[in-house]
């Protein structure tokens, strides 16, 4: 949002491969509806009521059709959906010892729902994974053997067979899930990567050489230019460093434990008053540097255009960690933020926001004319 309001970081979700995945769903469906098509023509004759057997089949057409054009759509895969699915399928199971006549089914004759009762069960497969395709194969087996009056092996293979299908297809889901994550995770990094690399030779061509320039003309200097030499070189040398390191992603299982409190207390002034647990705030090392440097950024506006008075406030919130910085100033007018990224003034933009944004958290900037800012900076303590 623009000047003050709530900027969340939520990333993406993947959803593409699992697109392939219900449509086989629907395709098994159709497949699997036409083959009852082919065994009610064959055996209306022996049922008990062949007129109602009709009436079945356009039901279980319809709901078909229902369920393809349903699963299609991401925002309809919810527990409304899969929930009646299942309930149909029982229906048509339920119902097919008074259509075909339970003389007719001992001796053999098919129910009306055959396969097609398999298709609620990859439904909740691709859904939810192995767990919910086995619990909805044990739902419909249960009712398909309420239908039965006397249990054969064939029978017991059928409900074996069910059960398996719905693990194994919600094991596959689940696998390619886990891959199309893995894979927009590491295009993401790739993206990164070059961005940061295109940024460094742009930085080592124009500001690295202007760096070294101050630094040489003025290392001879007394004074006020002297000391801006010794700046410009120390910068230097830290855009040096930075460079080196650009492309390198933040290591995911960083065991260098990092004390949140200790770092920010280097902040502590005559206006700057840092208030934190009084235990230490353990995060993983680049976490806490990152998160230092967002806040040390968030100080040096409030030192700019903020008269340099600030509060900052240490949450540990366990799952969590949230670090607030307060000052008194004049607050930011609506729209500012966004004029000054566009202006290419980008403290708020990538030294915060940014950080924070690769941390996995939230920036919330709260501000009213004349009341001052807050900036509230939450990151999760355990990053992806």
């Amino acid at each position: 949002m623009d000047g003050c309001g709530i900027v969340s970081v939520v990333p993406s979700p993947p959803g593409g491969f699992e697109v392939p995945l219900w449509r086989a769903v629907a395709v098994f469906r159709f497949a699997a509806l036409a083959y009852v098509g082919l065994l009610v023509a064959r055996d209306a004759d022996r049922y008990a009521h062949p007129l109602f057997a009709g009436v079945v089949l356009l039901a279980m057409l319809a709901w078909t059709v229902t369920t393809a054009l349903g699963y299609a759509r991401p925002a309809r895969r919810r527990w409304p959906l899969l929930a009646a699915d299942l309930a149909v399928t029982a229906g048509v199971l339920l119902v097919s010892p008074w259509v075909v006549g339970r003389d007719a089914l001992a001796t053999g004759t098919p129910s009306l729902a055959v396969v097609w009762l398999a298709g609620p069960v990859l439904a909740w497969a691709v859904s939810g994974g192995r767990r919910r395709g086995a619990v909805a194969a044990l739902a419909v087996a249960a009712a398909d053997l309420a239908t039965r009056e006397r249990i054969g092996q064939s029978t017991v293979t059928g409900e074996i067979l069910l059960l398996l299908a719905g693990v194994v297809v919600g094991h596959v889901a689940r696998l390619a899930v886990t891959a199309e994550q893995r894979l927009h995770r590491a295009v993401e990094l790739e993206a990164a990567t070059r961005e940061r690399e295109r940024l460094a030779r742009d930085i080592h061509d124009s500001v690295l050489q202007v760096l070294a320039l101050v630094q040489r003309r003025g290392a001879h200097l007394d004074g006020e230019a002297g000391e801006l030499a010794r700046l410009a070189g120390e910068q230097e040398a830290a855009l040096r460093a930075l460079i080196g390191r650009a492309g390198t992603a933040a290591p995911a299982g960083d065991a260098d434990t990092r004390d949140l409190r200790a770092m920010l207390d280097r902040y502590a002034s005559a206006t700057v008053a840092v208030s934190a647990p009084a235990t230490g705030v353990p995060l993983p090392g680049w976490v806490a540097a990152e998160l230092t440097a967002a806040v040390g950024a968030a100080l040096d506006n409030v030192t700019r255009h903020a008269g340099g008075r600030a509060w900052v406030l240490i949450e540990d919130e366990g799952e969590t960690v949230t670090v607030s910085v307060r000052d008194e100033g004049p607050g930011i007018a609506a729209g500012r933020l966004a004029e000054a990224e566009a202006q290419g003034r980008l403290g708020v933009a990538q030294s915060i926001r940014g950080r924070v944004a690769d941390l996995g958290g939230e920036v919330r900037i709260v501000c009213a004319p004349g009341a001052g800012t807050e900036i509230e900076l939450s990151v999760p303590r355990s990053v992806r």
